[in-house]
């Protein structure tokens, strides 16, 4: 049997059809971006189908970029761009921030991404990008021993991040890190945790300011690789540990 010739001849689902028309009629001007679309109720009409398959057709232009939706408000045309792709797929992607395999991969995407960060801010920073880090140094400062140190430990990251001065990188960057970091078990000792972190950032910035590539790029590395080991759960001990051994 030909499976992919069956596919192709298949009759295709209603959503996917409604999803189509409207995504052509979005690029061919018909709706301009950020034009109103038709309600739920016009479009029932017009496509002759129930309000959740049209309501299944929206949801996957969302998914493409071609909707944007609001609580209350009627849906509204747009055209895809990288950024809003990224963002109408990051809830999907954050469900797997449970599994710790999954979670240790985000991880390593957040660390490749702001290693080069640190590298390419020590290299080109100006000096209003600089005095950005530093008020963002300075809140972190503020904040060691509170509630408020991780929004602000976010900052600093962020205003890192943004002298690449990639959006795709900035939505990436924005889309994951604060949930990430909300998902990390606590420390035993935050107050101590929270002066570690400080220390790292105030040398990562010192070494952007400076100007050494090497070093930002290393103090990053190592920073975010202590941060996530040190929330690691230790392993359990054996039955025998502690007591007895036997041999």
């Amino acid at each position: 049997m030909d499976t992919d010739a069956d596919d192709i001849h298949a009759p295709r689902r209603t959503p996917d059809l409604i999803a189509d028309t409207l995504i052509g009629e979005i690029r061919g001007g018909v709706f301009a971006p950020e034009a109103p679309l038709p309600t739920e109720r016009d479009l029932c009409e017009r496509f002759s189908a129930s309000r959740p398959t049209v309501r299944e057709a929206l949801a996957q232009m969302q998914m493409r970029g071609y909707l944007t939706a609001g609580a209350g408000k009627r849906p509204r045309a747009t055209l895809p761009s990288i950024a809003t792709v990224l963002r109408g797929t990051g809830d999907l992607i954050r469900e797997v921030l449970g599994d710790a395999e999954s979670g240790a991969h985000l991880e390593q995407m957040r660390q490749f991404i702001e290693t080069g960060a640190a590298r390419e801010a020590a290299k080109r920073a100006d000096n209003i990008q600089l005095a950005k880090l530093q008020a963002a140094l300075e809140k972190n400062f503020d904040a060691v021993g509170t509630a408020d140190f991780a929004p602000t430990d976010i900052a600093f990251h962020r205003a890192l991040v943004s002298v690449v001065g990639n959006p795709v990188i900035l939505t990436l960057h924005d889309m994951f890190v604060s949930t990430m970091i909300a998902h990390r078990p606590p420390t035993p000792n935050p107050l101590r945790y929270d002066r570690i972190a400080y220390d790292e950032h105030r040398e990562i910035y010192q070494a952007v300011l400076d100007g050494d590539v090497v070093t930002a790029t290393d103090v990053m590395d190592r920073h975010l690789t202590r941060s996530y080991r040190a929330r690691l759960k230790a392993p359990q001990l054996s039955p025998e540990a502690g007591g007895r051994t036997t041999h």
